[in-house]
């Protein structure tokens, strides 16, 4: 019998690279996006078009609103997002871009919807190497996360499942994560990074100076492979 799982899928490479990761292993994959009202919502119509080309059982498109909290630089757009930024800035310190609580309100999602769907594993495109600084990708907050699905769902209490949080990228740098998926046959043209688009002449750009465009840049020179998405600079 297929397994399922729930894999978080924003649309970026680590996200797909952790689609494509589960998929191999033989789940039968359910993907979950979420429209959270950031600035770069271009990563949703990746998401679709990668959930199309991977073919997975259903892909759910949940819509929340966390402009109404704000405190980050992708849901206020009177933030600005910070740009060129050396590798040392960007491992310093939790980025204005960390988005309060964004990880913990996906995977409460990703295990409702598992529970319902009787799958006992969720993926999650975590990864400590080149996190940028986001606490709710280390380690000890995924099994911190798992600890509680366990105790917090029916199904957990009851003995009917026993709850599992996957992150597979978690100790690969980026070059690595990319080198994976190329081998598992990701297409990465459909995926995007950019927390700062720019539209030119109908086209939108990766802006290749924020934080994650510059991470993405160096995992493909440091993979040895060309990056094969737009940039504006």
């Amino acid at each position: 019998m297929t397994r399922r799982a729930v894999v978080l899928l924003s649309g970026g490479i680590d996200s797909t690279t952790t689609l494509a990761i589960a998929r191999a292993e033989g789940y039968d994959v359910y993907a979950l996006s979420v429209r959270y009202g950031q600035r770069h919502e271009i990563e949703l119509e990746r998401a679709r078009a990668i959930a199309d080309a991977f073919g997975v059982a259903r892909h759910l498109m949940i819509t929340i609103d966390l402009r109404e909290i704000g405190g980050s630089a992708l849901t206020d757009e009177r933030i600005a997002v910070p740009k060129d930024r050396t590798p040392e800035e960007i491992g310093a310190e939790i980025p204005i871009t960390y988005v309060p609580g964004r990880n913990t309100i996906f995977l409460a999602f990703a295990l409702a919807w598992a529970e319902v769907l009787g799958a006992e594993d969720i993926f999650f495109g975590a990864n400590v190497l080149d996190y940028s600084g986001y606490p709710d990708c280390r380690p000890e907050y995924l099994r911190a996360f798992e600890h509680m699905a366990n105790l917090a769902t029916r199904a957990g209490v009851s003995g009917q499942a026993r709850f599992r949080l996957h992150a597979p990228l978690l100790l690969m740098t980026k070059a690595e994560i990319i080198r994976r998926g190329r081998e598992l046959g990701v297409d990465y043209r459909l995926t995007w990074s950019c927390y700062d688009p720019v539209e030119r002449e109908g086209e939108v750009l990766a802006c290749g100076r924020c934080d994650s465009c510059q991470i993405r840049r160096r995992g493909f020179a440091e993979a040895g492979i060309e990056d094969p998405i737009p940039y504006a600079n």
